[in-house]
């Protein structure tokens, strides 16, 4: 018996399935190479600095030059969809191509890390001594001897020719474009935070204005070896400044004679030039600071130590060669001392 054949199916359907085949091939292919877009890119860490006016469409373009992300344009879809893409803020960010690219969109619309120069200014540093310390940094020392002219940047500088003393000697962090008025002011601004209520209140009991605490700080800053010294220099100043004595202070005669300390020549009779900072030829303290002082000068002058163990006033003090200080009550104390250590 000869067996009947189904018809098959029609043309126009097997061609139906055959394009229905071809795009499911070709959506699963496209899915797959989205995927792929979403992957690391394998590129080498990479700092990223964003500068006033980038776009996301220049970032974006950078970072798939450099291997961090594989497509621009599907880092900038993502933060679209996100809607972070306006997100994008001056400054660096520490990308890696080793990050999805979720992560690398993350990251940009997160803060960014503020470049900055740090800038030291150790204890007792002159203001002559200061634009040579931004000039090293990378800042121009000219403009900034300018700034340290402004006195109007202080409430206590008064009438001297420059800040001396007023900048709080430290270590501070400036964006590069900072401006040497604004960093001026930022060392103005740290001095005066010392002067708080109760430090300038400790300060009048000791018959100090803060302008006269912070003369006294930067001659105890200049004198002192060591900050544990501190506060025993600072006691013979203030029982010297009761009793009436000078205060024959080294680095005041230097500063007034425009001199570092170990160029003082007696025999040249430096000692005996009057200047208005000179404590030898002057009673009280000398016309302004002579460095600008660290916090624990400031802070010594204010918790001074002014007995001896026997509870004599301390008037006299000297550096031996051992480094040490030694402090009397009478001028033959002082001698002896200096006969036996110096």
């Amino acid at each position: 018996m000869t067996r009947l054949r189904k018809p098959g199916a029609p043309l126009w359907v097997k061609l139906l399935l055959g394009l229905l085949l071809l795009v499911l091939l070709g959506a699963g292919g496209a899915a797959l190479y989205v995927r792929s877009l979403l992957q690391p890119a394998g590129g080498a860490p990479y700092t990223l600095e964003v500068k006033p006016g980038d776009t996301l469409a220049r970032v974006a373009a950078t970072l798939q030059g450099k291997g961090i992300v594989k497509n621009a344009d599907a880092l900038r879809l993502y933060m679209r969809r996100e809607g972070t893409a306006g997100g994008l803020k001056e400054g660096l960010y520490d990308l890696s191509g080793q990050l999805t690219l979720a992560q690398v969109a993350d990251k940009l619309a997160g803060p960014a890390r503020i470049p900055t120069v740090s800038v030291t200014i150790p204890e007792g540093r002159r203001i002559k001594d200061l634009p040579a310390i931004f000039q090293k940094a990378g800042f121009d020392g000219a403009a900034i001897a300018a700034a340290l002219k402004d006195t109007g940047l202080s409430r206590h500088a008064g009438q001297q020719p420059n800040l001396e003393g007023f900048v709080f000697p430290a270590t501070y962090d400036f964006r590069p474009a900072e401006t040497p008025r604004k960093m001026v002011q930022t060392l103005v601004t740290r001095m005066e935070s010392e002067f708080t209520p109760a430090n300038v209140s400790k300060a009048q009991a000791l018959g100090l204005g803060v302008r006269d605490w912070v003369v006294l700080a930067s001659m105890v800053q200049a004198e002192a070896a060591n900050n544990g010294e501190m506060p025993l220099i600072a006691g013979v100043f203030l029982n010297r400044l009761k009793v009436g004595m000078t205060l024959g202070s080294d680095p005041t005669v230097a500063y007034g004679l425009g001199k570092d300390l170990p160029q003082l020549d007696r025999s040249a009779g430096d000692f005996t030039r009057d200047t208005p900072y000179s404590t030898y030829t002057r009673a009280g303290l000398p016309a302004g600071p002579i460095n600008n002082p660290g916090q624990a000068a400031l802070l010594a002058v204010l918790s001074p130590q002014r007995t001896l163990g026997d509870g004599r006033q301390a008037l006299y003090f000297l550096h031996g060669r051992d480094r040490k200080i030694y402090v009397n009550h009478t001028f033959a104390e002082h001698n002896r001392d200096n006969a036996l250590h110096r």
